[in-house]
């Protein structure tokens, strides 16, 4: 394996723990060997409530971060193209842009009610405001020169934005949409657990609840699989298709 050495860390951890729990643990309701969570995670697949919870997380994450990201693109590279409209949204920006995304969680039940529809709103809300930060910032970056070679050609303005600002700035989208996937998985999970009867957060409530620590932590662990998942995808896409742009990504070889 090519990456061999990743794995060390956390086979270590895992060995350690198991060691040391079984050691100096002999019944507890919070700590448990990572076998037994293993096990539980298991039975969980087996008997179908993972891959449900699972499915109406991601389904949940996923159209809202499409939502979220493609008005958040669209706005930013509108903001980015125009001056003007971005000294006039600039302060409704930094009004709306703080406000937390749990705490729009009461508006949205008011009206959508439990569901999908309630996560799907706060977590597109959750993810426009970071994508819009980042498209605007991607588009005003983009070099001069570039634009004025556009004009000098007498391109309009749509021309110019497919032939030259989306080029230069894709890299920096796709980051934006990089960082927007993560942090809609955090925000459907977190809603999950605040709120909605449903998916991988409220599976850890109610495992928490039933004292099955055993199952909490497989489904914990499971949550960071699905962030790890989407991020080497996201990853691979990127050191497809915009060569250079993945070093800080990688880390020191």
């Amino acid at each position: 394996m090519k990456n061999w050495r990743a794995w060390v860390l956390p086979a270590v951890g895992i060995a350690a723990s198991e060691l040391l729990i079984r050691l100096t643990v002999s019944d507890s309701d919070i700590l448990v060997p990572p076998s037994k969570v293993a096990v539980a995670g298991m039975v969980a697949i087996a008997d179908g409530s993972l891959l449900r919870a699972t499915f109406e997380t991601l389904a949940a994450a996923l159209a809202g971060l499409t939502l979220g990201a493609g008005a958040g693109m669209v706005c930013g590279i509108l903001l980015g193209m125009s001056r003007t409209a971005f000294h006039l949204s600039f302060l409704a920006i930094e009004i709306l842009r703080p406000i937390p995304a749990v705490a729009l969680i009461p508006l949205a039940m008011l009206i959508f009610g439990f569901g999908f529809g309630m996560e799907i709103s706060v977590v597109a809300i959750a993810i426009l405001w970071p994508v819009l930060v980042l498209s605007q910032r991607a588009v005003a970056n983009v070099p001069a020169v570039l634009l004025e070679v556009g004009r000098l050609l007498c391109l309009g303005r749509l021309k110019i934005l497919i032939s030259i600002i989306l080029p230069a700035a894709a890299p920096e989208l796709f980051t934006a949409f990089r960082f927007a996937a993560a942090y809609a998985l955090v925000v459907a999970v977190t809603i999950e657990i605040f709120a909605n009867p449903q998916g991988l957060g409220y599976a850890l409530i109610v495992s928490q609840q039933m004292l099955h620590p055993e199952t909490m932590l497989a489904m914990l662990f499971w949550v960071g699989v699905i962030g790890w998942g989407m991020n080497f995808v996201c990853l691979q896409f990127q050191r497809t298709f915009f060569v250079g742009w993945n070093d800080t990504a990688q880390g020191p070889s």
